[in-house]
């Protein structure tokens, strides 16, 4: 029985997990994400689907962040009714995640409407709502952890702690291909690094013959701290900020990297090492996700210490908008946690504009920002960014750190690998961009061949956006048919341009067009210089 594997996201970019797995007339998802990051890429997420929905018999999650859960909601809606598989802990954050997701989009949508009503544009539709989101969570099934279970005739599965973020797995999957061995694959989702706050090592079996592994840190190692070393090296973040005398701004994810950053700010201000100062959570899902994990790790005494100064003090947590908007009053002295982590969406962007333009503020990185987001235009030293039509001078202390990463380092996923062999026939490196991609390839291949048995090293891919792939083959075999080669032409221009796409580029030519006109010494300069434009428009 043949079996084929082909990639409708996470291929070149980090972002859009989506496997399809096909056995015979059958085929199932691994993962069902949604696109973030630029704007080119974010315009994939309203595409139509490269299958027919209703013909995928399951879906396998292997967590709940939005870009590997994201798409779920449109995928019922165009008629997907098999079930969402995942761990308790997966399917208890996505009874938060997917509404808030869907809310979220009808926001945007709204405002976008509103604009484009004033520029004679037509209106848009959300990719889906509310209440979308909150359909498709009766599809979803719980299944434990190390146990094998079946998903369809022909396909057993078994989900391994992955050690990312509460509930994260790896799947292992046993295919029933007519050969005398089944064909054994594993997918890694997103592999969790050493020494994480409130998860475990990451596990997964040995002896495989396809292994599809993220690759998001490829090339980038990051130093190796125990607790006390990360919260030192917090603390000292933290006090150089209030030494300004402004605000600390911190984006951060609400699910688990939240959670993590609280409980070492609390247990940081218990001992003294930091000042007691008003800390702010601004994001209903924050909330909503702590109560998660309070439930899931009441044992663990980081998360006890958190949750118990959730119930006064310094500690606020925001629900309401208005409650949001009183945050803005406080122009210094407090430390304000809101999402989203790459600064796209979400109430962060609105503390961003309170406080970018302020030289005494500091915002504070602490994850993954993709390329073409507004976190990574920081990160990389803009200068001035637009949000929300506004610009704004950055002139606040643009600070990052690593140590709450919730992804493994380079070295770290080396390791990983390594526990895995032997991989007798493929390994597709995924969920990375290009350059660690081709960084982890590298190291791969350095790797003394002397010390490893004789066909443990596997013949690595980097799949690209809607490649197919035979895996009834000694290695993996690209298959292109007209219909795939569309596909891929359609997605080249997404792919290429991810990190940084033209939207990036009209708006810091827009910033440095009015950067030149308000520092032209007369009127008449400013009409030479508009002139000129006019020109190159050719009007």
């Amino acid at each position: 029985m043949s079996a084929t594997l082909s990639f409708h996201g996470a291929a070149g970019v980090v972002t859009g997990s989506c496997y399809r797995l096909q056995l015979a007339n059958r085929s199932i998802l691994i993962d069902c994400g949604m696109f973030q990051g630029d704007k080119t890429l974010k315009e994939l997420n309203y595409s139509t689907w490269p299958f027919d929905p209703r013909q995928i018999d399951a879906v396998l999650l292997t967590h709940a962040h939005i870009d590997h859960s994201g798409l779920i909601p449109k995928l019922v809606k165009a008629g997907f009714r098999g079930p969402v598989m995942t761990t308790e802990g997966s399917a208890d954050l996505l009874r938060y995640m997917l509404p808030d997701s869907g809310g979220i989009q009808e926001m945007e949508v709204e405002r976008l409407n509103r604009r484009n009503q004033r520029r004679g544009r037509g209106i848009v539709q959300p990719i889906y709502t509310e209440q979308d989101a909150v359909d498709s969570l009766k599809q979803v099934v719980k299944r434990d952890y190390d146990n094998w279970f079946e998903v369809i005739p022909g396909i057993e599965a078994r989900l391994w702690n992955a050690g990312h973020i509460l509930g994260a797995a790896s799947i292992e999957l046993k295919i029933a291909n007519g050969e005398r061995e089944p064909l054994k694959l594993l997918f890694s989702g997103d592999i969790g690094p050493e020494h994480k706050v409130l998860q475990k090592s990451a596990a997964a079996p040995t002896d495989l013959d396809v292994v599809v592994m993220e690759s998001t840190y490829g090339g980038r190692p990051r130093p190796k701290l125990d607790s006390q070393q990360r919260r030192a090296t917090l603390a000292a973040e933290v006090n150089e900020a209030l030494a300004q005398g402004g605000n600390l701004v911190i984006p951060a994810f609400a699910v688990e990297r939240t959670q993590e950053l609280l409980a070492d700010l609390i247990t940081l201000m218990h001992d003294g090492a930091v000042k007691r100062v008003p800390i702010f959570v601004d994001s209903p899902l924050a909330l909503n996700i702590t109560e998660v994990f309070a439930r899931h790790f009441h044992h663990e005494k980081e998360m006890q210490a958190a949750t118990m100064a959730s119930t006064g003090g310094n500690l606020h947590f925001t629900r309401s908008v208005q409650e949001s908007m009183q945050i803005e009053q406080v122009t210094g002295g407090a430390i304000i946690i809101a999402a989203s982590g790459m600064c796209e969406a979400g109430r962060i962007r609105h503390h961003l504009k309170n406080n970018l333009w302020r030289p005494n503020a500091t915002i504070l990185l602490i994850g993954y920002m993709a390329p073409g987001t507004l976190g990574s235009l920081l990160e990389r030293g803009e200068r001035a960014v637009r949000i929300q039509g506004d610009e704004l001078e950055v002139r606040a202390r643009i600070r990052k750190l690593e140590i709450y990463s919730g992804h493994a380092d380079h070295d770290e996923l080396l390791d990983w690998l390594k526990d895995r062999l032997p991989i007798r026939r493929g390994l597709m490196l995924t969920h990375g961009e290009p350059d660690a991609v081709a960084a982890l390839r590298a190291a791969i291949s350095l790797w003394d061949k002397s010390t490893l048995p004789l066909g443990q090293l596997p013949q690595i891919y980097a799949p690209r956006l809607d490649e197919f792939y035979a895996l009834n083959h000694a290695h993996p075999k690209l298959l292109k048919t007209p219909q795939v080669q569309k596909r891929l032409d359609r997605y080249a221009e997404a792919e290429a341009l991810s990190g940084h796409d033209w939207h990036n580029d009209y708006a810091r030519l827009m910033l440095q067009v009015q950067a030149e006109l308000r520092g032209a010494k007369s009127d008449a300069e400013r009409r030479r210089l508009l002139k000129k434009l006019q020109r190159v428009l050719g009007r």
